[in-house]
């Protein structure tokens, strides 16, 4: 299967299963997350110091990998098409997963995690895949799926994963690799090629490298603005994966109990909002409305996170964060439409390099910020670090309203603003 399916019911189709490629990949991730710090440990003879240093280069090297490599993936599937790109990275992924169940030392175990960040980058051409196969005016719409298949993945798999580890802290690779190897299997039988020949270009390494990929976002001033609010965002999302369990265990007392519930309730929201509202409310509101509102709500919840003097009351931040989900593929609409069909994918791999650039960045970064404000020598304000990540996204929403001001409501009818060569 080669050829695109341009009737409707193809590229639903081909949107469900990039749905559900998605939502394995991201199970797959999830469900080694509660026993990589125990494996890593073991390897060490129990060190948790050195464990915790490991874990954290395991974290930034993967990180890294994505930078580097989710431009080259991008252009890649710009060169080949999409189908092949994807089932490569799927089972190269599942296969990269069956080594690290094998590993015999950490160091292996590293070069597993190597591995899979570059494998892992699949998601870069999974944006480029629906931005090919749906409509301008449905393209909010689809990238609300892809949001909605990373919130049911997180959330499924680091309960999985602990089930599992139970058993065996091995086993989870080992369910990982046969979940993402039976779905790379299954794609080969169904998922289509959204990329025509004629609409394909050569793969050139100046774009390719991570800083050239970039180059793309200045080729029109309302992605380069746009590009701007994706820096702040992406930075002040990685408050919470940096802090939240030890803020909300030091300022509300909260177990790992309490912990996994609310970080479940989050995910369950944020999936219910991504995978059911935003293709409502977008068409509805507008692009550019919903990524007002998304960047509203968002800084709304940071700071009830930051101010909330009980854990009660901070839970009033979780339907704001939840609708902050609109942001997300709104501004990824938005984007698209300012490229070429042929460089989808560099726009989603220069995306995903920034966002790994923030996810080497921000971590430190929010940690210190966190450490200053609970020292007792100091000034004491623990809810700092979102406090921190409301002001920048209360900063990415003014940068958003001039920067979208000549943003239609609807591209239902716009046609694409013709790139400017970098």
């Amino acid at each position: 299967m080669t050829a695109p399916d341009t009737g409707a019911a193809g590229r639903s189709a081909a949107v469900r299963f990039v749905f559900v490629t998605v939502v394995l990949d991201v199970l797959a991730m999830g469900v080694i997350i509660p026993v990589l710090p125990q494996l890593i440990k073991e390897f060490v003879g129990g060190d948790t110091v050195r464990a915790a240093t490991l874990y954290g280069v395991f974290g930034t090297v993967w990180a890294l990998m994505q930078f580097v490599s989710s431009p080259i993936v991008g252009m890649l599937s710009d060169r080949f098409g999409r189908r092949k790109v994807i089932l490569l990275a799927n089972f190269g992924l599942g296969l990269d997963y069956l080594v690290m169940a094998l590993a015999p030392s950490v160091g292996w175990l590293f070069l597993g995690r190597v591995i899979s960040g570059i494998t892992g980058a699949t998601w870069t051409t999974a944006g480029a895949y629906i931005a090919d196969v749906t409509p301008r005016e449905k393209r909010a719409a689809g990238y609300g799926l892809i949001g909605a298949a990373f919130g049911l993945g997180f959330v499924l798999g680091p309960a999985f994963g602990g089930i599992l580890g139970a058993t065996s802290p091995r086993l989870p690779f080992w369910v990982a690799g046969a979940l993402t190897l039976v779905n790379a299997a299954y794609g080969t039988f169904v998922l289509p090629e959204s990329l025509p020949p004629d609409k394909r270009r050569p793969f050139d390494w100046r774009r390719a490298n991570p800083v050239g990929s970039l180059a793309l976002l200045r080729s029109h001033h309302e992605l380069f603005g746009m590009a701007a609010v994706q820096l702040l965002y992406f930075v002040a999302q990685n408050a919470m994966p940096s802090v939240f369990v030890l803020y909300a265990g030091y300022r509300y007392a909260w177990n790992a109990r309490d912990v996994g519930l609310t970080l479940a309730l989050v995910g369950i929201c944020t999936t219910i909002v991504q995978g059911g509202f935003v293709r409502r409310l977008v068409p509805w509101m507008g692009e550019r409305r919903a990524v007002l509102v998304g960047l509203a709500c968002g800084t709304v919840s940071f700071l009830i996170w930051g101010f909330a003097p009980s854990g009660r009351l901070a839970l009033l931040a979780i339907p704001f964060g939840a609708f902050m989900g609109l942001y997300g593929p709104a501004a990824q609409g938005i984007m698209s439409h300012r490229v070429d069909p042929s460089e989808q994918g560099q726009l989603q791999g220069a995306l995903s390099s920034m966002m790994g650039i923030c996810g080497m960045i921000a971590p430190p970064i929010f940690t210190q910020t966190f450490a200053k404000f609970i020292d007792p020598n100091g000034v004491h304000a623990p809810g700092a670090p979102l406090v921190l990540s409301g002001l920048l996204t209360a900063i990415a929403l003014v940068i958003a309203l001039r920067v979208t001001r000549g943003v239609r409501s609807s591209h239902a009818d716009a046609p694409p603003s013709t790139p400017h060569p970098a």
